[in-house]
């Protein structure tokens, strides 16, 4: 009996972490779709974060790269003839 209340257990355990995790990556997902939207990239470049190397390569990419929210302003400033004060 404490044999098959044991086993009951971990598979109840099991389920429990499967079910937590996929909330926490479907959060972090969400939470990555909409950074890369406010830095100006199309939403779905947020998915990159999932897959194996994405991973590690897009977050340098948006650490580096120029946004394109960053390239409009320059272009206002441009026109506007400089800094705002």
């Amino acid at each position: 009996m404490s044999g098959e209340f044991a086993s009951i257990f971990v598979l109840i355990m099991i389920v429990v972490a499967i079910f937590v995790t996929l909330i926490v990556t479907v959060i972090t997902l969400v939470a990555y779709c909409k950074i890369t939207a406010k830095a100006g990239y199309h939403w779905a470049l947020g998915i990159l974060m999932i897959v194996p190397l994405g991973n590690i390569i897009f977050p340098l990419f948006l650490a580096f790269a120029h946004w394109p929210g960053q390239k409009e302003l320059r272009q206002l400033r441009q026109r506007s003839g400089g800094t705002p004060a």
